[in-house]
């Protein structure tokens, strides 16, 4: 039987459209967000479930990228990270009850989403977290908050424009990854760095042609250098990006999607990606439709 929220109470406000620079950027990159938290969010809950737990505790943990500008970063300074993703979290822990600054933030990579979430190292785990079949055997997914597919990030002079553009021309990912072996098949030379930023660097450099993965990363590197970058091309896959959790608390997929879906209703959402993504220059685009949850 699912869970069902007697009464949802979650408000954010005043999102300061403003990119936190990071990167080599050097500086805090203008205001926080500010959310509105929920008052006497426990009472909202049923008992035993993990959501009154949460609220009565005020304490809540969550993974998320810090490497990734424009979804997840924390730079060394920091005090915490910014990003769409953490703004998603902040959605989330305000309707508990919990506060930004004291949600407690872990770094969460690619390779350690699942052991976290099975071996309670985190709560919730947002973190550019495609949802697949397979990932759902072991954890649970709700959403998607956020769809996205492989883009191109190139040069604001670029002529490239088009996918078919990329025959000939070389185009750099993470070496191993999916995308560069999508953008061998388009007639591009596929060049491999260890990580993004280096990617980035060749791009700026005019050392390769064009950089390829999720458009929503691409969008993080453009928003740190909107007069020199832009995405480009129609997404040429699709990754949903979902909000994990374990299977063990399965009553709060539901209250996520509720969560999210009202944050979609009244703008939130929308001023979440604006404050973000959106300094990229890219429209705010439809929130999508989140999938049902599975029967209890």
């Amino acid at each position: 039987m699912r869970f069902i929220r007697t009464k949802a109470v979650v408000a954010t406000a005043g999102l300061a459209l403003a990119l936190a620079a990071c990167g080599d950027a050097g500086d805090d990159g203008g205001e926080a967000p500010e959310v509105e938290v929920a008052d006497n969010a426990a009472d909202e809950f049923d008992d035993g479930t993990a959501m009154k737990e949460f609220a009565e505790s005020g304490e809540i943990t969550i993974g998320v990228k810090y490497d990734q500008p424009g979804i997840g970063f924390k730079g060394a300074t920091d005090d915490m990270p910014v990003g769409f993703d953490p703004e998603i979290g902040k959605i989330l822990a305000a309707d508990l009850g919990i506060a930004p600054e004291d949600i407690t933030w872990k770094e969460t990579i690619s390779d350690n989403r699942e052991p976290f979430l099975q071996e309670g190292e985190v709560d919730l785990v947002i973190a550019s977290y495609s949802i697949t079949d397979e990932r759902r055997q072991v954890v649970g997914q709700a959403g998607p908050y956020y769809v996205t597919g492989q883009q191109l990030l190139v040069a604001a002079d670029s002529d490239i424009e088009s996918l078919e553009d990329v025959a000939g021309t070389e185009v750099c990912s993470v070496t191993g990854s999916t995308s560069l072996e999508n953008i061998k098949a388009e007639g591009a030379k596929p060049r491999g760095f260890d990580t993004y930023s280096e990617c980035v660097d060749q791009v700026l450099s005019g050392t390769v042609d064009a950089m390829t993965t999720d458009g929503a990363i691409l969008l993080g590197y453009a928003a740190e250098n909107p007069d020199e970058l832009k995405v480009v091309v129609e997404p040429f896959s699709e990754e949903r990006y979902g909000v994990g959790y374990s299977l063990d608390k399965p009553e709060m997929c539901e209250w996520i999607v509720d969560t999210l879906t009202e944050a979609q209703e009244e703008g939130t959402w929308d001023d979440a990606f604006a404050a973000t993504l959106g300094q990229s220059g890219v429209e705010t685009p439809e929130p999508p439709a989140m999938d049902e949850c599975p029967a209890a």
